[in-house]
Formats: C-alpha cells, structure tokens, sequence
C-alpha cells in the first residue's frame, strides 16, 4: 500500500470528472467577491471625498 500525502489525495479529490463543474463554480465566487470588494471599495472612496453623487456615473461607464 502506498502511503498518499494530503495533497495527493486533495488533487485526487478535484481532479475527478463529477467534482471539476464545482471547483469552476468555486473560481468563478472567488473572483466576482474580489470584483464586488473592489467596487464597494472605489465607492466608499467618493464617499469619503463627497462625490457621492459620482457613483452612478461610475458604476454605468
């Protein structure tokens, strides 16, 4: 019997075909958080400097 790290049996794991749609979808929530974090960070900025009132103009560009 051959001894698998956790890393063997973690990459078993996701590598297999039932398991790859679900750790595409798992990129895909990693980076529309990062983008959605990224927005409301470019907001709460023209909050800070009042231009509120830029924000629309903003999101629709």
């Amino acid at each position: 019997m051959v001894n698998k790290t956790g890393w063997d049996q973690f990459l078993e794991i996701i590598l297999k075909p039932d398991n790859i749609p679900i750790v595409g979808l798992m990129f895909l929530i990693f980076y529309f958080t990062w983008l959605a974090f990224r927005e409301a960070r470019k907001n709460d900025q023209l909050i800070e400097e009042g231009r509120a009132d830029e924000i629309l103009r903003e999101m629709q560009k």
